[in-house]
């Protein structure tokens, strides 16, 4: 009995499987260049027949004589083209681009009409391809958009990109910095796959083959060895066409110069190749005896030759992405690319106005080796779009959402908006505690959740979003709607980035973090990050004594000493994310040591951790309890001792504080001499202690025209958890930060 009910069960499975429909896909292909990319992932659609059903589609420059007729490269790699459509206008201007675009619009209606595919593949920034996008989002297709993010220099390239980015559904990219400018774009995480670019599947598993001679002996020359010969491939610039046939010209005399074998391929298609290619033909390239001219190489006989290449020149994407899989050296000429993440093996040339430039740049470049970069992908990009293919559920609506950040409400009004209080979520992490609140527009503290600090970063990262989780799901019953969250953290901040690049020793495990994505990952809302002290300063200037003031100082006067500087209303970070360190102006020569392992500094005299240094000191020497003084066996030592000592005539305990009091006024007139800020205000425990002396010292030791500077101590309770809120806040009523 219990075998025939298994039985029932597999029969069951069996039969789901069976009508489980194919997903039928798509895959449009334009030029030489994006069957690259796609042709890997055709291999591995057609390689599971029993999920995906292929369709290919062929249009643009492929099917041109001119161009090689790739066409037939598609039909040689065995795979069935569904249909060919001939969208190119020929004229190599812009107006030629507009009308194959036009052109491209009226074709493809009937085609994708006949296949009605599930999804449509698109790839890269060609007009072409704009076409297709354009005509799958208005004939409700699914788009799936290959190397979407990418930015190269505000070529009209780059503008073909983003705007198939947003008629695409869901997105493919190659590096770390792609998805992140695809989220700045508004698009939903959840969508975008980072998978890498699909043809390094093909060339990091090929390049190493041993037909590498035969493949340079056949395209180049019997006699040219490895490394003895270069690669140029140069493509007008569709937005500076005079321009770009400058750096042509100027680029042919220097190989010319420079005396060695070189294949150089034939322009693409857009504005401007036809004159490229004339200038070619002036110089009498074809039939020079070091030129080999071709218009077509296979991808993987050019991969083999780029990576044996002495050197690749021009403004190819192929210099910037594949080239640095191999370490082989690029010359990168123009803006075409300059936009692009690059290995160190590139060099660029941007401009040049004889071919000097760049003869020298070939002499630094021909013959050497680099370390092989794999900022564009590890070989793995197929098998990851592919699953994310099967994860793609047909009965999901189709209308794509955008993510936005939080902007100011429309003069139309909502009675739920009107109700609810605008509000942040404000994370303060310290090196005991782990701090969120609900925080609302006018400063109010809501509700705050303190946990323990975790000592490791993956139970830190999972307690930030428990919390975070539980203080959105009270601010419903506080009627609080969360616009976002800002984050405090102690160390070196890159808040561009929200990443910690350096910790403070009170954190462990806390350096290079990501906490943005994280964060607006699991939460869905917008995430601010920035250094302790600095959001000190920000807590100062939205709800404190900064309210209205152009320029002032906020130093942290606590366990360490932090703060942040506001200079014309807008706060300072530097050029490398380390200014307002002020805990670490050097105050003497031959101080104390510091926690940052040099000695004078501010923070070694007048933190909260000095004092209690010497607090200890003294109580060890037995020199720190006098009369009245009230001390527990087992109480631990604080920097409150040795103030409270002092207060009752310890003159040791008072001598170490008018040191530290002095410390901070030189450190602060310091300041003064170098910022001149309108006002100074001390935050944190010790800002009371040190309020009165710190005013003394600028009285006697700063400028005459700096002595009128005053010095408050704040009134803000939490600064660091306001701070982290007002990024939020200030973001929401349209403060530029």
């Amino acid at each position: 009995m219990q075998r025939g009910r298994e039985g029932t069960v597999r029969e069951k499975v069996l039969a789901l499987n069976q009508c489980k429909r194919r997903l039928r896909v798509a895959v449009a292909t334009c030029n030489r260049a994006d069957y690259s990319k796609l042709a890997p992932i055709m291999f591995g659609l057609k390689s599971h027949p029993e999920e995906f059903e292929l369709e290919v589609v062929v249009l643009g420059s492929h099917l041109i004589d001119d161009y090689g007729n790739t066409f037939r490269m598609i039909e040689q790699d065995d795979f069935d083209i569904g249909s060919k459509l001939h969208t190119i206008v020929r004229g190599e201007d812009e107006a030629a681009m507009v009308e194959s675009v036009g052109l491209a619009l009226v074709k493809l209606p009937d085609v994708l009409q006949r296949l009605r595919p599930d999804i449509l593949i698109v790839h890269g920034d060609r007009f072409d391809a704009l076409a297709l996008a354009t005509a799958a989002a208005l004939m409700n297709i699914r788009i799936l958009h290959l190397e979407g993010g990418e930015v190269r220099s505000g070529t009209i390239d780059d503008s073909i990109r983003h705007a198939i980015s947003k008629l695409a559904h869901y997105h493919a990219c190659c590096t770390r910095r792609a998805e992140q400018y695809l989220i700045a774009m508004c698009e939903d995480h959840s969508r975008i796959l980072l998978t890498g670019c699909p043809s390094y599947d093909k060339l990091l598993s090929t390049h190493h083959k041993e037909d590498y001679k035969d493949i340079i002996k056949a395209w180049i020359g019997d006699s040219v060895q490895a490394q003895d010969y270069i690669v140029a491939l140069q493509h007008p610039v569709t937005t500076d066409i005079q321009h770009s046939i400058k750096i042509y010209g100027l680029m042919l005399d220097a190989l010319l110069s420079f005396n060695k074998k070189t294949l150089i391929l034939f322009p693409n298609i857009d504005a401007g190749s036809k004159e490229m290619v004339r200038v070619m033909r002036k110089k009498g390239i074809e039939q020079h005896p070091n030129f080999r001219a071709v218009k077509h190489i296979p991808f993987e006989q050019f991969i083999q030759l780029v990576c044996h290449a002495g050197c690749m020149i021009g403004n190819s994407s192929c210099g910037v992405r594949e080239a640095g899989a191999f370490g082989t050296p690029v010359i990168n000429l123009g803006t075409r690319q300059t936009g692009r993440e690059t290995g160190e093996n590139v060099l660029h040339v941007r401009d040049a106005d004889t071919h000097n430039k760049i003869y020298h740049a070939l002499e630094l470049q021909f013959g050497k080796r680099y370390p092989c970069s794999n900022i564009y992908g590890d070989g793995n990009a197929v098998p990851r779009i592919l699953k994310f293919l099967r994860a793609i559920d047909l009965d999901d609506p189709l209308q794509k959402t955008f993510c936005f950040p939080t902007v100011r409400d429309s003069i139309s009004q909502d009675i739920d908006h009107i109700l609810e209080t605008q509000s942040a979520l404000s994370v303060d992490l310290g090196g005991t505690n782990l701090r969120v609140a609900i925080i609302s527009m006018k400063g109010k503290i809501v509700e705050k959740y303190t946990q323990p600090n975790p000592k490791t970063f993956e139970a830190r990262m999972q307690l930030i979003v428990k919390m975070c989780l539980d203080a959105m799901r009270d601010a419903i019953t506080f009627n609080c709607r969360i616009l976002g969250v800002g984050v405090s953290t102690g160390g070196r901040v890159n808040p561009q980035e929200g990443v910690v690049l350096h910790s403070t020793k009170l954190i462990q495990e806390w350096s290079s973090i990501d906490l943005r994505t994280p964060i607006s990952g699991a939460l869905h809302l917008p995430v601010w990050v920035d250094n302790d002290g600095n959001c000190a300063a920000l807590a100062e200037r939205k709800f404190g004594h900064g309210k209205g003031v152009e320029n002032f100082v906020t130093i942290i006067t606590g366990t360490g000493i932090g703060g942040g500087i506001i200079h014309n209303s807008e706060l300072i970070h530097g050029s490398t994310f380390c200014a307002a360190e002020l805990g670490h102006i050097m105050v003497s020569l031959d101080g104390p040591e510091c926690s940052c392992g040099s000695r004078g500094c501010l923070e070694a005299y007048a933190s909260g951790m000095a004092l209690q240094r010497e607090a200890k000191r003294l109580h060890d020497e037995d020199l720190l309890k006098v009369e009245g003084m009230d001390m527990k066996l087992s109480e631990p030592i604080t920097a409150a001792h040795l103030i409270n000592a002092a207060r009752l005539g310890n003159s040791k305990a008072d001598a170490i504080l008018n040191r530290a009091y002095t410390a901070l006024g030189v450190g602060v007139v310091n300041i003064l001499h170098t910022m001149n800020p309108s006002l100074v205000i001390l935050s944190g425990v010790l800002a009371s202690y040190y309020q009165d002396p710190v005013q003394k010292i600028i009285n006697e030791r700063a400028l005459f025209s700096a002595q009128s500077i005053k010095v408050v101590t704040s009134d803000l309770e939490e600064p660091a958890l306001l701070g982290a809120a007002s990024m939020v806040l200030d973001y929401t009523t349209r403060r530029q930060y």
